[in-house]
């Protein structure tokens, strides 16, 4: 009789101890579904594309926008090409300070931001620019929110570590 040959074994994976088999092979189809919980982990390979000056202006302290050439007409959040006329736009750097143009205060959020709400987003306004600017104010107490804070002056922070998010950068009151 020849030796018995046994692939090696690990731990990882689903490991399932007295799985349930029925005793006559016609009660299959009434089995109970097996049912696993694995883990699922992927690399996303992810383009900026054109958006990709905006993202290394946050990661190097700077607010970036863009600006018509043709028209003039600033963008505070980056567009391709001018929304107006359609011409090509070209980068600019926006001033970090602004005023709060109108806030929303946000009770709920996704899971990225339930630990943290109550919060703030508000609606930046520049001088240089014909936009507005969607963001997040800290340093507000959100149970107080007062229409005082409709043209408060803001300025712009960046988060030490850049993840490369729109929310790299956050407002908070000027002084």
């Amino acid at each position: 009789m020849s030796k018995k040959i046994r692939l090696p074994e690990t731990d990882d994976g689903a490991i399932l101890f007295n799985v349930p088999f029925p005793a006559d092979t016609k009660d299959l189809k009434q089995m109970s579904p097996i049912v696993i919980k694995q883990n699922y982990s992927i690399d996303y390979i992810h383009s900026f594309g054109q958006d990709s000056p905006f993202f290394a202006g946050l990661a190097n302290g700077k607010l970036m926008g863009t600006r018509c050439n043709a028209c003039s007409y600033t963008y505070a959040t980056p567009k391709g090409h001018c929304m107006n006329c359609g011409n090509e736009t070209e980068w600019i750097e926006l001033p970090l300070q602004g005023r709060i143009h109108t806030f929303t205060v946000c009770e709920f959020g996704s899971e990225a931001f339930l630990k943290e709400t109550p919060f703030i987003l508000v609606l930046v306004e520049f001088d240089e620019a014909d936009t507005l600017f969607l963001s997040r104010i800290v340093g507000l107490d959100p149970t107080k929110a007062s229409l005082d804070w409709v043209g408060m002056k803001i300025k712009a922070q960046f988060k030490r570590n850049s993840k490369f998010k729109p929310t790299d950068v956050y407002f908070v009151p000027a002084d």
